[in-house]
């Protein structure tokens, strides 16, 4: 079932993430509740009787004694789900027998009532202990993967990693380990496996056999998981920093005061817009701002000392006079209104 949700969440809703406690608030978020029946029937008071938890099987045996199965008629027209004909491995099919093993099994759980219940509602409190746990496949210690709080932490002080060559196999490492009698490994990475010793005092003695060793490293359980959380923090902490150190070159950007490179660069002094090398207004509307500059440069001199072009005062206002000076003996005088002159004229109260 974790892979179903794996798969569900990644394709649907998010990519998966890598830390194990933001996937369980994820999955949290996605399925508020889970109920996992191969969990459930790998428990008490289940796990006494009933010995294979496929899903096929556990179907069939909860028809047995002492389960009570519910009994469900097929809608006309729909044939195939009757438990007789087996479709096994149809999204459907599986979906519908799963619901049906799930109710079998809730209904045990009502004949430890007094007086007992022939059927338990899926919200029972009998039910509640199942929820939003996951069960979890080939790892010995570790039943369940709990989605609503910490995981079961298992003694693992027999427990070794191992660093190795690419090309080792299984084999290797049970060569290896020969002298320690009967090991069980589990393989991590193509250069990496945890092996677990029948005898925790045997730990320190394999540990010490690799401390001359060059082509593999052996070291506790203990000290890989001080290493990897380390390293974690360590992550953390960069990724921290480079947080920092962005927003503090955003804010010294956003601090430093602009200075103009280009002589076309005019800040509009009453709708605070900017025009950068690109002509806004007509060649007439350009000379009379211009003029307009002129009496307010020779009115306010301490306008002058904050004024927002980028060129100095003397060169803007030769270069106003000689624009006027062109552009009046290009343009007739008869052509020139004042209508232009009005749209752009300072009114004397605001």
């Amino acid at each position: 079932m974790l892979l179903d949700v794996m798969h569900t969440i990644h394709q649907f809703y998010c990519p998966l993430p890598d830390d194990l406690s933001e996937f369980k608030e994820v999955t949290s978020c996605v399925f508020p509740r889970l109920l996992d029946t191969k969990l459930m029937a790998s428990t008490q008071p289940f796990k006494e009787i009933i010995n294979n938890t496929s899903l096929a099987e556990l179907e069939k045996r909860l028809k047995e004694v002492p389960f009570s199965p519910p009994k469900v008629e097929s809608a006309e027209g729909f044939p195939s789900y009757d438990t007789a004909s087996e479709q096994l491995h149809e999204a459907g099919y599986d979906a519908y027998i799963t619901g049906l093993c799930f109710i079998s099994m809730a209904n045990f759980l009502g004949s430890f009532l007094s007086p007992p219940k022939n059927h338990v509602s899926a919200r029972s409190k009998l039910i509640e202990p199942f929820f939003n746990k996951l069960f979890l496949m080939r790892v010995m210690d570790i039943p369940y993967l709990n989605l609503e709080g910490p995981d079961l932490q298992p003694k693992r002080d027999h427990v070794l990693h191992v660093s190795f060559p690419k090309e080792w196999k299984t084999s290797d490492l049970y060569q290896l380990f020969s002298a320690f009698g009967n090991i069980q490994v589990s393989w991590i990475d193509d250069t990496s496996a945890f092996v677990s010793l029948s005898q925790p005092e045997q730990v320190q003695i394999a540990v010490n056999t690799s401390r001359y060793a060059e082509s593999y490293r052996i070291q506790t359980y203990a000290e890989y998981v001080e290493k990897k959380h380390e390293e974690k923090q360590a992550k953390r902490k960069c990724t921290e920093d480079s947080w920092k150190e962005m927003e503090r070159k955003r804010l010294k950007t956003q601090c430093t005061p602009y200075v103009s490179q280009s002589r076309y660069y005019c800040v509009n002094s009453f709708t605070g817009t900017s025009t950068v090398g690109k002509r806004s207004m007509s060649p007439i509307e350009e000379e009379t701002i211009s003029d307009d500059m002129e009496e307010r440069e020779g009115q306010d001199p301490e306008n002058d000392q904050t004024d927002s072009c980028a060129e100095s005062l003397p060169d803007g206002k030769k270069r106003a006079k000689k624009v006027k000076k062109m552009k009046t003996e290009q343009v007739p005088a008869g052509n020139l209104t004042t209508s232009s002159t009005g749209i752009f004229e300072v009114p004397e109260t605001w």
